[in-house]
């Protein structure tokens, strides 16, 4: 008889052929069952609020709304649910950003399938898991920050959750309209918070805003890139 599946995950990718891939990597698997699967940040967050899985496979570079932005808003909807980042890019900013908003793991790309079910069963225990090479500079940075621990800590500029989602949407090219449609509020809404986040973060126009959003990882610059 054929173990019945628990630990019940949603997959958050925009291209469609990895989506697939690992569908297949975690359906091999006899205690893994995937439930669901988004092509975007937005579309990721209503899924967990419908069916409330154990664990999200989050990437980062998601289009409307990025995978770390995405995953602040899974915890908030559904504290519950385990967010694990499967990214190609290790960044120490990256990692950095990912845990502080709340993910219990980060893998790169190039792991091996067995690696990536693993990290999902212990994630949904409740614990950590990290590919090898960003636990060792995790563990370094923990022991340079304990070696400093008397220098003052430099925190970066925090945005709202919705100033986070117009700002990805000004540096992926959408004018004022799309934005307000794709949000469901006001052109006027969209422009308050457009001078908002030129205030907060004493920056001008909207090509300064886009470089702001790449510098900070809000989108990646091959994405912007494509865009231009």
């Amino acid at each position: 008889m054929k173990p019945v599946k628990h630990i019940t995950v949603l997959l958050a990718e925009d291209h469609q052929i990895v989506r697939e891939g690992l569908r297949k990597i975690l359906e091999a698997e006899s205690d893994i069952e995937v439930v669901g699967e988004a092509s975007t940040g937005r579309k990721a967050v209503a899924l967990v609020k419908k069916l409330h899985p154990a664990v999200v496979v989050m990437d980062i570079a998601m289009p409307q709304l990025n995978g770390l932005e995405a995953t602040r808003q899974v915890l908030d909807a559904a504290p519950e649910t385990k967010v694990l980042i499967l990214s190609a890019h290790s960044d120490d900013a990256y990692v950095e950003k990912a845990t502080e908003v709340g993910a219990s793991g980060f893998l790169i790309k190039q792991t091996s399938a067995h690696v990536l079910s693993d990290a999902i069963r212990e994630i949904e225990k409740g614990n950590t898991f990290f590919s090898p090479s960003i636990a060792k500079r995790l563990h370094h940075r923990q022991q340079t920050d304990l070696d400093r621990k008397g220098q003052a800590k430099t925190t970066g500029i925090l945005l709202t959750p919705r100033e986070a989602e117009v700002l990805q949407l000004i540096a992926e090219g959408e004018a004022n309209k799309q934005i307000a449609g794709e949000l469901g509020i006001s052109i006027k809404t969209v422009e308050k918070h457009r001078d908002h986040l030129m205030q907060k973060l004493s920056i001008h126009d909207t090509a300064g805003l886009t470089r702001y959003a790449i510098e900070t990882g809000v989108i990646e610059s091959s994405v912007q890139l494509t865009i231009i």
